[in-house]
């Protein structure tokens, strides 16, 4: 037998297409053709559970490097292929073998598992890096002749008879100059740890004349297995395993999922930065055990990134590359059902577990928070078990913390962004009994608006934005006059000064408009330092009517001393509620020794 041809497409120059262009990373040839040799050993095996085969071997992918010849060959002991079965479904580009395995056995739907490849377009991978590539094969039918098949990738092809006499299949590739890289085994050995690391079919790879050692994959990877039966030590032990990261994962969550659809993968959560931004998740995408890439955004619902882990869903739509999803339904129900998983997981621990939760709160909440605003169906799971951290180091929800302080000031939530610089003002609140909570991350301003609107009424106030719950009510005494006193000291036509009585030996406290400091800051987080400048900070400088100090002020003559004195209120307000520019500190230190020096003279 010698039979020449040229192989059957329906595009003319196609194949400089597939060896340039199908592939979007250049090693992924080696995944398709070792993916093909595990197909070809799965196909074998359904039939053998049918009765309709025999199997007395155990089942091997070999990748044999030979750097001498500059060669690759990729051996299988699978089902193999007959003359016809090569005609059809090597000659014809994009015919799918599978597709033919499917339709003769549909009726047998448990037959079907595991199937995830062909031979058609993944084959012709390999003319990527080929000037020439031959398969040698021999059908697991009785009676079949081995078949030798050869091209140099032009379109043309030459089939001839083979002397082959074991089952399965060879193929050999010729490396063009520009691949001869892979024909050194380190290079070979670290592409088939990034994507055949736990494909189901032991794989071993040698150098042309060695005997084989052990597999270099694990074919049954902790995802595969049930949770009841994993150890601690064995999830810890895979994730550093799998993401070279020697930190320890806070906690994971094993999916397992047989209906609506074959989803399984474990989930890990590391300790989270305030800044999604500089977060380096990595969710790898595996189907059928054969890795497909990291980070999908139409399987990984985006707020799941922030996270690391292993997704291996079976049912996954793939296109010829198997690289790039088709977004279709099943796409959106299997990212919908990951969320609702993540979601119900982390609710259980909320109410089952809720020490351990509290514990993790600080290192998990940017997730929370980030995917309760990418996420509605998300939010609406976890609402309940959003908690929010004290000043105690206390831990909170929103009902909670609304129902506690409703006497002193119905549907507001008081938060303050620093603890120490905004210490005063917390002071003040806590000696009313009211309760402050922490939120002075990147992603809390945002966080606080999204909660806003859904929840109606109810309102975030950072502490130095409203004293309305700590103040008396009406002046003590007037102070009309001293407020213009004032204004001719400092200066600033801009600043609102007024008159309160608040519960505080402080002279007088500074305030800033919620509104207008959030505007800022979301500016400057999200916009740059310029964009904040379109929104001026509103401040408003409240004398305290009860305070001993004020009331002096208030009857003392107008003067140097005078004019002292109340510059230095001002920046004693101020210096509770940021830091003071370098000359205003120098300026207030230099007062403070004239002032002192002046009660000495006295």
């Amino acid at each position: 037998m010698n039979e020449q041809g040229k192989i059957s497409v329906n595009t003319d120059n196609i194949m400089p297409i597939i060896k340039k262009w199908l592939y979007s990373d250049r090693d992924i040839f080696i995944r398709e053709l070792v993916s093909n040799g595990s197909d070809a050993i799965f196909k074998l095996q359904k039939l053998v559970s049918m009765g309709e085969a025999t199997q007395d071997d155990q089942p091997f992918v070999t990748v044999e490097v030979d750097k001498e010849n500059s060669t690759l060959r990729f051996i299988d002991n699978g089902i193999g292929m007959t003359l016809e079965e090569v005609r059809k479904y090597i000659n014809q580009v994009a015919f799918s073998g599978a597709a033919d395995f499917l339709a003769k056995y549909e009726a047998q739907p448990d037959a079907l598992d595991g199937i995830i490849g062909h031979f058609g377009l993944g084959f012709y991978s390999a003319f990527m890096v080929s000037d020439k590539v031959t398969i040698d094969t021999l059908s697991y039918t009785e009676g079949a002749e081995a078949v030798l098949w050869e091209s140099d990738g032009s379109g043309d092809y030459t089939i001839s008879e083979s002397v082959k006499a074991e089952r399965g299949t060879t193929i050999t590739l010729h490396l063009n100059e520009e691949s001869k890289d892979f024909a050194e085994i380190n290079a070979v050995r670290e592409t088939l740890n990034k994507y055949c690391s736990f494909m189901a079919v032991p794989i071993y790879l040698l150098e042309a004349g060695k005997e084989k050692e052990q597999p270099v994959n694990d074919t049954t990877p902790l995802w595969q297995k049930s949770p009841k039966d994993c150890t601690d030590e064995e999830y810890k032990a895979f994730y550093h395993k799998v993401f070279t990261d020697f930190n320890e994962p806070l906690f994971w969550i094993h999916l397992n999922v047989d209906y609506p659809f074959n989803l399984k993968g474990i989930l890990y959560f590391p300790k989270l930065t305030e800044n999604p931004e500089t977060l380096q998740g990595q969710i790898k995408l595996y189907n059928n055990q054969v890795f497909v890439a990291d980070n999908i955004k139409e399987v990984i619902p985006e707020f799941l990134l922030l996270l690391k882990g292993v997704i291996d869903c079976p049912d996954l739509p793939l296109n010829v590359s198997r690289s790039f999803l088709q977004n279709d339904a099943t796409v959106k129900r299997i990212s919908t059902h990951i969320t609702k998983k993540v979601a119900d997981r982390l609710c259980a621990m909320a109410e089952n577990e809720t020490e351990q939760y509290e514990k993790y709160w600080d290192d998990i909440n940017v997730f929370i928070k980030y995917g309760c605003l990418r996420e509605p169906k998300f939010f609406e799971r976890m609402k309940e078990h959003i908690l929010y951290k004290t000043t105690d180091d206390l831990y909170t929800t929103l009902p909670k913390y609304l129902e506690k302080n409703k006497e002193k000031h119905e549907n507001k939530v008081f938060y303050c962004s620093d603890i120490n610089q905004q210490a005063q003002y917390i002071k003040l609140l806590k000696d009313n009994s009211i309760d402050v909570v922490v939120l002075g991350g990147m992603l809390d301003i945002p966080f606080m608006q999204f909660v806003e609107m859904q929840n109606s009424g109810v309102s975030f106030s950072r502490v130095d934005s409203d004293l309305s719950s700590v103040l008396k009510g009406g002046d003590a005494i007037e102070i009309n006059s001293l407020i213009e006193q004032l204004k001719s000291v400092l200066k600033d036509d801009k600043l609102t000064i007024k008159g309160e009585s608040i519960l505080s030996d402080m002279p007088a406290v500074v305030l800033l408009d919620e509104y207008s400091r959030r505007m800022q800051e979301s500016q400057r987080f999200y916009g740059g330092a310029g964009m904040a400048d379109l929104f001026p900070k509103q401040y408003t400088l409240v004398l305290n009517t009860s305070s001993p100090l004020i009331k002096s002020l208030n009857d003392m003559q107008e003067g140097e001393t005078k004019s002292l004195y109340l510059q230095q209120v001002y920046d004693l307000a101020m210096l509770a509620h940021t830091p003071l520019k370098p000359e205003n500190m120098s300026a207030f230190l230099s007062r403070s020794a004239e002032l002192l020096n002046k009660m000495v003279e006295k």
